[in-house]
């Protein structure tokens, strides 16, 4: 499964979500003009107002829902109910959940999502919300902690980082605005016949007068209900197609099928199956769940499920599988339910492996690595272990803590050079204090110097969710600080300035979350100077020799822009000259994007070779780019 190909899919998806509710829509202003053409008669005053109120009614109810959904995937996890999980919990499942995070968000590269726990929840579920991965979070049930072993949670949790991966998250946020909006047309007939309810049915004086306003509410209700059994219909299609995937890119993410298999499974065989307590709540988010938050039952219950039928699903990993032994599983559960952590007794421990030689080369090429974003497999996640088991302690203890993990995300731009750490460390005195500025100074002395570079992009990931609850003026100040330290004397290495780039993309993105919604569009071609600018900076930092840098720039330009004929020409502002570039590379759509990886690839290695830290570079410009590449990708 090609990542970019995905993100371009959920693209069409929405495109064609958007499509077919505006059909609805005008199904709508239909059903409600006949109506009023029924009570009133042909009057165009009539049925032109009652087309314009629909059309608001429904606009303005689906951008309200969507303005409340403007705090991202956290707003979601709280209208559930969701309990956030400490960042040193004591609780051994939340010990477990976030361990298996950290793992997956490792082996995947993308930022550590918050978590949330449904403590009230006995049933198996989770969903992944946010706009961006810069503001996602994981919310799993307390029926999943008690229930699941732990490859069964790994199995849920690289399910839900599927669905980030594959940008259903977007997706997922517009189908709860536009439902809400259609909803909005039953609520308004519903409220306006419990009112005439109350205020005695139209009886006496205004009985006459009402009549009509009855009849409109009772058509309101009825239309509306109508219109909100198609909308869920097609919610119902577009998401059991994505849930597919999302098994799919999971059971490739662990290297194994039993994982997600067994939590199906239990799924199946535990009475409390994977339903949420808040039916309400439950309905509206339902095509963001791991499993069925309802019951769906008949044939307007298979019409309306949001995901595939659950031996369906079984099969699909394990083939043979037969609702029999499901309710064989049923029966013994009955009598001893399963508990997660007592099957995870005799489960084995993943092996652990070395870091490769910080100057070691690795064979890589474009494709191979385009491949690979956004596309972790087992070996990634035997490198996640590998990763966590080599991460010091007192830094990962740092990373979850509240106070200092400012200090240590800054040590990580810190300069070798004594001259220009001086100044960096001048700088973010200024705007932090000099407590700030002493401590990230010398965490860099003491941990962070002889820091191997596979470390540092999975650290900084890992500070992410304690940063980001930080208050917004804190984090400006700290973004102010950020980029004060990499530009302290405008000659920093390229690696360091695009650390404080992705630092400073993924915390603007997760204070406003709802303004990075949509996909690029541009092509190559619109793009061509600030390509031109990423590759010349990339030949440049990586080769000492001119007429190589210039060899590497241009073999880089072949393979995004072959008919492009564009000189190369040192930056003369060295790496500063990417500021202008960002956003208009961020703007291109996503195989324009799978393009630019193979070109960076291509002109970081032209002669196949990429050591370490040439391709902890590499993943950090796709983490600016917003395309995500597991640790050292020579496992692809």
């Amino acid at each position: 499964m090609n990542f970019f190909e995905q993100q371009a899919a959920a693209r069409r998806a929405s495109n064609r979500l958007v499509l077919l509710f505006a059909l609805a829509v005008v199904g709508l202003v239909l059903a409600v003009d006949a109506a009023v053409w029924f009570v009133v008669g042909p009057d165009p005053q009539a049925l032109i107002f009652a087309a314009v109120a629909t059309v608001a009614v429904v606009g303005l109810g689906s951008l309200y829902r969507m303005a409340t959904l403007g705090g991202g995937g956290e707003a979601v996890a709280l209208q559930l109910g969701g309990t956030p999980v400490p960042d040193d919990p004591q609780d051994l499942d939340l010990k477990r959940l976030r361990n298996v995070v950290e793992e997956v968000s490792i082996a995947s590269g993308v930022p550590m999502p918050a978590l949330f726990v449904l403590e009230h929840d006995a049933g198996i579920n989770a969903f992944a919300a946010g706009y961006s991965t810069s503001d996602a979070v994981i919310a799993v049930t307390r029926g999943a902690l008690d229930r699941l072993n732990r490859d069964e949670l790994q199995g849920v949790v690289a399910h839900e980082f599927s669905h980030v991966l594959n940008g259903d998250m977007r997706l997922n946020l517009r189908l709860v605005g536009v439902l809400f909006g259609i909803a909005m047309i039953s609520l308004i007939g519903s409220k306006v016949l419990r009112f005439g309810a109350f205020s005695g049915r139209g009886r006496g004086r205004g009985g006459g007068a009402g009549a009509p306003i009855l009849v409109a509410a009772i058509a309101a209700l009825v239309i509306g209900y109508i219109g909100l059994f198609f909308a869920r219909m097609i919610r119902a299609g577009v998401s059991r197609s994505r849930e597919r995937l999302a098994d799919a890119s999971a059971v490739q993410f662990t290297r194994q099928t039993a994982g997600l298999a067994g939590a199906l499974k239990k799924i199946g065989g535990l009475a409390d199956g994977s339903h949420l307590s808040q039916r309400a709540d439950a309905e509206e988010v339902s095509h963001m769940l791991f499993g069925e938050g309802l019951a769906f039952n008949g044939v307007f219950g298979r019409w309306l499920a949001t995901h595939p039928p659950l031996v369906e699903r079984i099969q699909a990993l394990e083939p043979g599988f037969s609702s029999d032994r499901l309710e064989s599983l049923s029966r013994r559960w009955l009598e001893a339910p399963p508990r997660g952590l007592e099957e995870d007794m005799h489960l084995g421990l993943h092996s652990v492996g070395a870091l490769p030689a910080v100057a070691g080369d690795h064979v890589l090429t474009g494709p191979m690595v385009a491949e690979h974003v956004g596309h972790p497999d087992a070996g990634d996640y035997l490198s996640a272990d590998t990763i966590m088991a080599a991460l010091p302690a007192e830094l990962r203890a740092i990373a979850i803590d509240r106070e200092r993990v400012m200090p240590l995300l800054l040590g990580l731009l810190v300069d070798h050079r004594e001259d220009v750490a001086e100044q960096q460390v001048a700088a973010i005195g200024v705007r932090l204090g000099k407590e700030v500025a002493f401590e990230a100074a010398h965490l860099r002395r003491q941990h962070l110097a002889a820091l191997h570079p596979m470390l540092r992009l999975p650290l900084a990931n890992l500070c992410f969710p304690v940063l980001r609850r930080r208050p917004r003026p804190q984090l400006e100040a700290f973004l102010d600080a950020v980029n004060a330290a990499v530009l302290a004397d405008g000659d920093v290495s390229l690696f360091e300035y695009c650390l404080g780039r992705l630092l400073t993309v993924q915390l603007r993105e997760s204070l406003d979350p709802s303004r990075h919604l949509s996909f690029g569009r541009k092509r190559p071609s619109q793009v061509r100077d600030a390509i031109a600018t990423l590759l010349a900076v990339v030949a440049h930092s990586g080769h000492a020799d001119a007429r190589q840098a210039q060899h590497a720039f241009i073999a880089g330009m072949r393979s995004v822009l072959p008919d492009e004929h564009v000189r190369y020409h040192p930056p003369r502002r060295g790496v500063l000259a990417l500021e202008d570039a960002w956003m208009p590379l961020d703007s291109l759509d996503p195989i324009a994007k799978q393009m630019l990886v193979e070109a960076v690839t291509t002109s970081i290695g032209h002669d196949g070779r990429v050591n370490v830290a040439e391709a902890e570079l590499l993943r950090t410009i796709c983490g600016v780019l917003h395309c995500p590449l597991p640790p050292m990708p020579t496992s692809a």
